[in-house]
């Protein structure tokens, strides 16, 4: 599926993890003018049966995945090689390189600080990231991305359900080819007053 523009797909749990809460997760997904991919993810819900890591100073930090975490992966169509960005309400992150499915290993650059803000309500967490992709050396202007958005969600028991745009058969793999259901063409140029 190739989007343009903003794209607003829901999130399908996998069938096989639990999870007795019942919620909604909406992934946004927007190019900006600063060739910056912006992600948002809409959790809808019973909120106060989902554990949410509490608000940290932003900072880079390992296994996020271990508790409720929002991801983005990042590659080309054609290509082996994608990033991996996971982003946690408490506002850490991570970034992961891999040359092909699941060799590779952390990113150790700050400048890659997804700058993640977390707004929580009345039955709704959103999660909004920023994404530069000019410290992503494998991404050109005019490519084809493939696009994977999932999310691991714990709850109160400390149980984990797994949800991402499309999963393949079998146990949740959010790095496997086919969980990168959304294409995405970058633009050729930018306004360069935007990237001094």
């Amino acid at each position: 599926m190739t989007i343009t523009g903003i794209y607003s797909p829901t999130l399908i749990r996998h069938p096989v993890t639990y999870s007795h809460v019942e919620f909604d997760i909406e992934a946004r997904v927007r190019w900006t003018d600063l060739r910056s991919l912006s992600f948002t993810y809409l959790l809808k819900g019973d909120i106060s049966s989902i554990r949410i890591p509490r608000l940290r100073t932003p900072r880079r930090a390992d296994r996020l995945w271990e508790h409720s975490c929002f991801e983005a992966f990042i590659g080309e169509v054609g290509k082996p090689e994608y990033y991996e960005f996971n982003l946690s309400p408490s506002r850490e992150w991570a970034a992961y390189a891999f040359r092909g499915y699941r060799e590779g290993g952390p990113v150790d650059d700050d400048e890659l600080d997804p700058n993640i803000s977390v707004r929580l309500g009345a039955g709704r967490l959103d999660l909004i990231a920023l994404i530069s992709l000019n410290r992503l050396p494998i991404l050109h202007p005019g490519s084809n991305l493939r696009l994977g958005l999932s999310a691991v969600i714990e709850d109160i028991g400390g149980r984990l359900s797994y949800w991402a745009l499309k999963h393949p058969p079998g146990k949740p793999d959010f790095h496997h080819p086919d969980a990168f259901a959304l294409e995405i063409t970058l633009p050729r140029q930018t306004t360069q007053k935007r990237l001094k």
